[in-house]
Formats: C-alpha cells, structure tokens, sequence
C-alpha cells in the first residue's frame, strides 16, 4: 500500500481525499491518501517524518507552499520559477519538488476555451496561488500581467522583484482588459454575497475566471454571466493539480476524460 497525504494548517474540509481516493480506486492503484494538520511549530519536522513513516509523496497548501524550496534535492522548472511547490515526491531517499497548481490552471483554461496569448490579463490578488498563475499567463504568450492589490506596497513589491514583467495596480485604478483572473477568498463560502471588485469593472473584460470553487458560481462570476461575459469557476483546476499531482507519484498519464469525471461527480454539491 503506498501513502500519499497532505500537509497544511487546517485541512478539515479539504476534497483531496475524495479526489485521490477515487483515482485510486478507478486506476487500481493500492494508494491510501490522508491529511496532516501541522502546525507551523512543528513544519520543519514535516519531511523527516514522511521519510520514517514511508509516505512516497504529499501536497502542499496554505500556509506552507514556500516553506520546502530550500529543503528538497530537486525542484522542477516551473516550481523554481513560481518560487512555491505544492506537490513533493519522495523516491529513493530524494526529495523531488513541483507546482501542479500551475498545470491545474492551465488545463481550467483549456476546458474554459479562454484564450490568454496576446491578451491583456488581470489577476487580482497576490497570494499563493496567483503566482503559479502569472508564470502560467507568461508562459501562454499573454501580452500584459496586471497584478492588483490593495496596496502597492508589501506583497506586491515581492511579486515585481521575482517576475518583472507584471504591472502593478491597486483595486482604486480603472482596471480594464481582456481577462480578470480572481485569485482572492472574496466571494468563498460563507461570504458568498461578496466580489472582489464590482459589476461595473467586469463588464470591461471579454472573461472571467475565479479559482474559488465554494461555490460553484460566485458574486463575481454571477455578475460576468449576466453580462454575457465567458466565465469558469475554480473546481477544475483544484482537480486537475490533484490529477498531475498523481501522474507525478505514479510516473503515468491519466486518461483526459477523468477531469470531467470528477468535475461530475462532486460539482453538484457546491451549486
């Protein structure tokens, strides 16, 4: 039986298991997969344990993305370029770090048919997730990465050292374009009745994507669908980084249509 989990601060509604379970059960794989809250006293501890108890990999989410760049014996490229990993490997005593968020993302696109390259993009938000996401919209030929925030300083000055190719910008600009991108909690449950930004600045984009999943359409998609504007909420990348996260651990490729499958089967109970 091989061990897989995920390590985090406060996992007590994660989907994770329900997702990895399923692929395991439909792929005949002999995996079980588990969560480990850990606390931030006792995180440094987190890979040495892995190693005792004999899990060969795990995913990584908030608060801890960050926390494992310089303790693992390889990092993939794009995980040394986001400056996070969410997915860790252990084979043969090494420790192998990636980012599937950044994977998950694009395929919410694909699925989406939002088109990016040569596009104006916005990304509201500067937290974990939003960096996987600019390095995506880099990598797809986008042709402006707007970054907002509420302020200028902090968060934002870190993003602009490590990617100097995005645009700075503050929820007080006229915020225009081609694609908004929400990568805040604002609108999650159970402040549903919230947007990040309001009606008026969606209807200045061609689409709109919001990573949050709970729920399924949120304030700020709502108001995208009203004005006839493209949108896609967040539950296919969440099961399409858990899906790379596997092929990782299993050294495979899954079958495409086992995003949709998954999308099926638990989409219905955040409408």
């Amino acid at each position: 039986m091989k061990n897989y989990g995920l390590i985090g601060e406060k996992l007590g509604h994660s989907l994770s298991p329900e997702i990895h379970n399923y692929i395991f059960d439909r792929y005949k794989i002999r995996g079980f997969y588990s969560l480990y809250e850990i606390t931030q006293k006792n995180i440094e501890k987190a890979l040495d344990s892995m190693k005792i108890l004999g899990i060969e990999g795990v995913n990584i989410t908030i608060p801890y993305k960050e926390r494992f760049l310089n303790k693992v014996d390889f990092l993939s490229s794009e995980a040394k370029e986001i400056g996070a990993i969410n997915v860790i490997k252990i084979k043969d005593s090494n420790i192998f770090g990636y980012n599937s968020d950044y994977y998950g993302f694009i395929r919410l696109l694909e699925r989406g048919k939002i088109e990016v390259k040569d596009k104006k993009c916005v990304v509201l938000g500067t937290g974990g997730a939003g960096k996987s996401i600019i390095v995506a919209l880099k990598d797809l030929g986008a042709k402006e990465i707007i970054v907002v925030s509420r302020n200028k300083k902090g968060k934002l000055e870190e993003l602009k050292e490590r990617f100097s190719y995005i645009v700075e910008a503050t929820y007080e600009d006229k915020l225009e374009g081609d694609v908004i991108i929400n990568c805040t909690p604002v609108g999650m449950y159970p402040n549903i009745d919230s947007s990040p930004v309001e009606e008026e600045v969606i209807k200045r984009f061609k689409s709109a994507v919001d990573i949050i999943y709970n729920p399924i359409q949120t304030k700020f998609l709502y108001y995208a669908e009203k004005n006839g504007i493209k949108n896609i909420d967040g539950l296919f990348m969440l099961i399409e980084q858990a899906i790379k996260a596997e092929e990782i651990w299993q050294e495979k490729e899954f079958n495409k249509e086992l995003g949709e499958e998954l999308y099926k089967k638990l989409e219905s109970r955040f409408r």
